[in-house]
């Protein structure tokens, strides 16, 4: 039997269409997240997606890592949204199936990853409008390797024509009044903005503090890619802890979506630890401790 990761891409877009169709029919009786992985792009949200998707207690969107609607697909409307969930009786059923110690009467969390949340400018207050109780996971990444990253991603996805020096160049032009457009039409949705904001998306502090504004700190839960990927055991408990399921740990712990490449220049790297040294600093002192990439001393 071919798994839904391994299936075919006409399989896997004939699958989605039928599911929003259905979806759509079907709405009332689906789920909508109790808590979303919220970004950040290349760091690691993928890897972790997939370890709790695999939890019991959990459910993921129907061919979906991420649905995308806070950002790019709003207008669309919440029944859109909540088609792509699961229906709440089945995930119920599958969770009770599972027999998880210390798990009597759990109920399923739906819950979905998307890296541009966090990013957008108007995801995070149409999240805290529509989902009101819904907790948030921010995973973060040292953000000098994140932008190289995201640059060898759009190159791949056919996004971005420019090697990475003349990219960061030309961010500043690209991103030029970009905000301004979404913020004036909630259906806008700005190629540069979410394509080629390499370094703008690692000032992590920014979009941070605005998420502990909006859902305050008992409901926004940091963690860094380095920490997962390093130690994913106490890293994993941490954020069930956070999200109130039973313990249980997925077989194995896997790595996904990395890109293979030549190392980042020495001037680049400087470049953007330069950068970003004020942003990691205040990073630290909003959150009370140093980012994983300072304290393991990555840089």
């Amino acid at each position: 039997m071919i798994s839904r990761r391994d299936a075919p891409q006409w399989v896997k877009e004939a699958g989605r269409a039928a599911t929003r169709a259905g979806g759509r029919l079907t709405s009332g009786a689906r789920m909508l997240p109790d808590f979303l992985m919220v970004g950040t792009q290349r760091g690691g949200t993928t890897s972790l997606f997939r370890a709790l998707a695999a939890h019991p207690a959990t459910a993921q969107p129907n061919f979906h890592k991420g649905v995308h609607y806070f950002d790019v697909n709003y207008p669309r409307g919440l029944s859109w949204y909540r088609g792509h969930f699961p229906v709440r009786s089945l995930a119920e059923r599958r969770t009770a199936a599972a027999d998880l110690p210390g798990a009597d009467g759990t109920a399923p969390l739906a819950f979905e990853s998307a890296g541009y949340y966090m990013h957008h400018p108007l995801a995070p207050e149409r999240i805290a409008r529509d989902l009101p109780g819904v907790k948030l996971i921010a995973l973060l990444r040292d953000p000098v390797v994140r932008a190289y990253s995201a640059h060898k991603h759009e190159l791949a996805r056919g996004f971005e024509t420019e090697p990475f020096e003349r990219a960061l160049d030309l961010e500043p032009e690209r991103l030029a009044g970009e905000v301004d457009k979404i913020k004036a039409d909630p259906a806008y949705v700005s190629h540069s903005h979410r394509h080629h904001s390499y370094v703008d998306r690692g000032q992590y502090a920014d979009q941070i503090e605005r998420l502990l504004e909006l859902f305050g700190r008992e409901r926004v839960l940091v963690v860094y890619a380095e920490d997962f990927f390093t130690e994913p055991e106490p890293c994993y408990d941490s954020i069930l802890d956070f999200l109130g399921l039973p313990r249980w740990r997925p077989a194995a712990f896997e790595r996904h979506n990395a890109r293979p490449g030549s190392p980042l220049p020495d001037h680049l790297h400087r470049r953007l630890a330069d950068h970003y040294a004020p942003y990691d600093d205040k990073l630290a002192a909003l959150l009370g401790a140093e980012p994983a990439w300072r304290r393991t001393g990555a840089r």
